[in-house]
């Protein structure tokens, strides 16, 4: 169960980091183009494009390399806590690059705002094309996917911790019987296994003395010769003789007792 788990996790983390990456990429691309057209067209270009274009990149890469590491590194504590740090710049980052972008949050009717400047969407931009409603539209597909960026960085920082919790987990466990000797650790009890009481645990002193008999375990003896048993038939009061039948004396008859001499030398 616990490599099942594992395998699910870091399936999960590879699929959000191939998110980032797309999302990252895309912005990319189309501020690149930005980019080479205002070079190409000798325009002015604003500093945000490049803080944009130098963010995208870093993202891009980031999450090529936690693509190829998340097979090997995954649960790590130190590269677990780095890959959160990062996350969480990259959080305010593309926060920033959705931000500065936000002029695509319109319906790129009438005045826009572009990288290439202020104009009429319906306008060239210098002559030429794009367009101003185009420019504008590409804002609005790096609005959209910058805010999906910065929801899937939370996931992923979030899920790193449950890496590390779950490789810590399987460290600590290990095989064992309840895995059946193998990877990951014991099996749960399930939803309502959480509701049930746990076995007490035996917590008797080894050292502690035996308890006394009490009155009623004790058996009644008024001698060696007879005990008290339950009344039966040919028994006085449930006395019971242990050596004496029925018909025989208490002692051996006359004829049958040694005499009793007195030992040499000993006096009364």
């Amino acid at each position: 169960m616990g490599a099942k788990a594992g395998f699910a996790l870091k399936l999960v983390q590879w699929f959000i980091r191939g998110v980032q990456f797309c999302c990252s990429a895309l912005i990319l691309a189309l501020f690149s183009y930005f980019l080479a057209v205002l070079t190409n067209r000798n325009l002015p270009i604003p500093t945000w494009t490049r803080a944009v274009e130098g963010i995208s990149g870093i993202g891009v890469l980031y999450t090529i390399l936690g693509l190829l590491l998340l097979c090997c590194l995954a649960g790590h504590p130190f590269t677990s806590f780095i890959a959160i740090v990062l996350d969480i710049c990259f959080i305010g980052s593309y926060i920033y690059v959705a931000t500065v972008n936000r002029a695509g949050a319109s319906s790129c009717t009438g005045i826009v705002d572009t990288p290439f400047g202020t104009g009429n969407a319906e306008d060239l931009i210098d002559n030429q094309h794009p367009t101003y409603r185009q420019a504008c539209q590409m804002e609005t597909a790096c609005l959209a996917v910058s805010i999906v960026a910065v929801i899937f960085f939370v996931f992923s920082a979030l899920l790193e911790v449950v890496l590390v919790r779950h490789r810590r987990k399987e460290q600590r466990f290990g095989p064992s019987p309840a895995n059946n000797y193998t990877s990951g650790y014991g099996r749960r009890r399930g939803i309502f296994g959480l509701f049930r009481r746990r076995k007490t645990v035996d917590t008797t002193d080894p050292n502690i003395l035996p308890e006394h008999t009490h009155p009623d375990q004790m058996r009644q003896s008024y001698n060696t010769e007879t005990t008290a048993v339950g009344a039966e038939p040919g028994t006085h009061n449930g006395i019971h003789n242990k050596y004496q039948h029925d018909g025989q004396v208490a002692y051996p008859e006359t004829g049958t007792a040694v005499p009793h001499t007195t030992p040499a030398g000993y006096r009364y």
